[in-house]
């Protein structure tokens, strides 16, 4: 579990094929914040990842044929920067929301506008899920917990802060840009309790 409050941002150091699966090197400057250990659960970019091997600067963690078609790694490149988040302790504080880091799927960022000090996006969850987003609840793009300011369809709102833009890769986004989208757990559960048995 996680909560959607990045510990520091990494980069893609290496991304090795293998066999339909892939190996991902990571490095980080801030990587003790992580406190990793081999088999720990870290979250980069909200995907939730075991600890394969450890790096006096980095990890490596291996990448599943389902987490690629789901999550947007597919398409990183050496060189790519990512937020990193060590999983949650007892005792931890939880300041954001809990996240599994399970991805269920890719959003992409619309427009993004400038609004006093914060920068407004705009983004767009495929169909299958806008029914899980709601207004003033909480959702997580890249690993980072948001609060949903409005909603419109398949579309909506996020608000981002200065620290947000400086602590985490949102900053760095330019519309068009694909984000690994994880709905709020309750609304998971919700359903499934809903549902017909």
């Amino acid at each position: 579990m996680f909560t959607g409050i990045v510990s520091c941002m990494g980069e893609v150091s290496a991304l090795e094929p293998r066999g339909g699966d892939l190996r991902l090197h990571l490095e980080a400057a801030g990587i003790d914040a992580l406190r990793r250990q081999l088999g720990d659960s870290v979250a980069v970019a909200g995907v939730c990842l075991t600890v394969a091997a450890q790096r006096p600067r980095g990890l490596i963690a291996d990448v599943s044929r389902e987490t690629l078609a789901l999550t947007t790694i597919g398409s990183w490149q050496a060189g790519q920067r990512v937020n990193l988040e060590a999983a949650l302790r007892a005792g931890d504080p939880l300041g954001g929301h809990l996240v599994s880091g399970h991805v269920d799927g890719r959003a992409e960022l619309l427009d993004r506008s400038g609004d006093a000090r914060s920068e407004r996006l705009r983004v767009r969850a495929p169909r299958a899920l806008q029914r899980y987003i709601a207004r003033k609840g909480s959702v997580a793009l890249d690993g980072v917990s948001l609060t949903v300011n409005e909603v419109d369809g398949a579309e909506f709102g996020v608000n981002l802060i200065p620290h947000t833009l400086l602590a985490t890769t949102l900053g760095d986004l330019r519309p068009g840009a694909q984000l690994n989208l994880e709905i709020d757990l309750m609304a998971r559960y919700a359903e499934r309790l809903l549902a017909p048995a």
